[in-house]
């Protein structure tokens, strides 16, 4: 055996302890998925999409990263997940519709008013009563996990989560930063409450009972939230999100301004 070969042999082998080692992590980061999404969604093509995404990391490890194997499977195993999801979209077309109606309602108001979209005046200009209203921010809360590294398209949502910036070209790279940059000014301007439920799910990673429990609101209250500050993000970041550049500037400015 030429060294060549033995050191390809050596590679796969390799690999092939570091996937049998983290298996149980794509287990975990799929069951820790599952909780924000609906029960539509099968458990089993998560795990088997993460699987893919291990042996890819196992593959592309280089050893003297600054980050450990677990971190960097961590990365593409949630984001082979999130790449399935996205792919086999799982939510009615009506329901990126009726989102995107009321970002769009949110954005006109917030122009012509300068202060957060009032409730009330979302439900008028729709005509829609509250029940319907409070359904389309539960279904706004529930359509998508949000990532950056998914572009806003004819039927789906605005994506705000972290991408892995490895995988990215230099100009996306630059692109990426600047979204994040806008999306981070975008989230410091919404109202307290929705920028802490922000905060508690994105970033501590709690589940809506513990987050209901946090601000002694009701779970399905805590879904609210969390929609009103997912249309209301959509109906900032329209510059990032397909639906105009001008009028994407001038949201984006406002942002900044609050």
């Amino acid at each position: 055996m030429s060294v060549a070969s033995e050191y390809l042999q050596l590679q796969r082998q390799s690999a092939d302890e570091l996937v049998r080692q983290h298996a149980p992590l794509v287990r975990r980061i799929a069951y820790h998925l599952m909780g924000r999404l609906p029960p539509s969604v099968d458990v089993s093509d998560l795990i088997q999409a993460g699987m893919v995404g291990l042996l890819e990391a196992a593959r592309n490890f280089a050893t003297g990263r600054n980050a450990s194997f677990e971190t960097f499977a961590g990365i593409r195993i949630r984001g082979a997940m999130l790449d399935e999801l996205r792919r086999t979209d799982w939510t009615p077309r009506s329901v990126h519709r009726k989102v995107r109606e009321m970002a769009e309602v949110v954005r006109q108001i917030e122009i012509e008013t300068g202060a957060d979209a009032d409730d009330a005046e979302v439900m008028k200009r729709l005509g829609i009563g509250a029940e319907e209203y409070h359904q389309v921010l539960a279904d706004a809360a529930s359509a998508r996990l949000l990532s950056l590294s998914a572009p806003d398209d004819a039927e789906g949502g605005a994506a705000f989560d972290v991408a892995d910036g490895e995988s990215l070209s230099p100009q996306e790279s630059v692109e990426h930063e600047g979204m994040r940059e806008a999306l981070v000014d975008a989230i410091g301007s919404l109202p307290d409450r929705e920028q802490l439920v922000m905060s508690l799910y994105y970033e501590e990673e709690m589940n809506l009972k513990e987050i209901g429990a946090v601000l002694g609101v009701t779970e399905s209250r805590v879904c609210q939230i969390h929609g009103q500050a997912i249309v209301r993000l959509r109906a900032r970041m329209t510059g990032w999100t397909g639906q105009g550049t001008e009028n994407g500037e001038r949201g984006r400015g406002r942002s900044r301004a609050r």
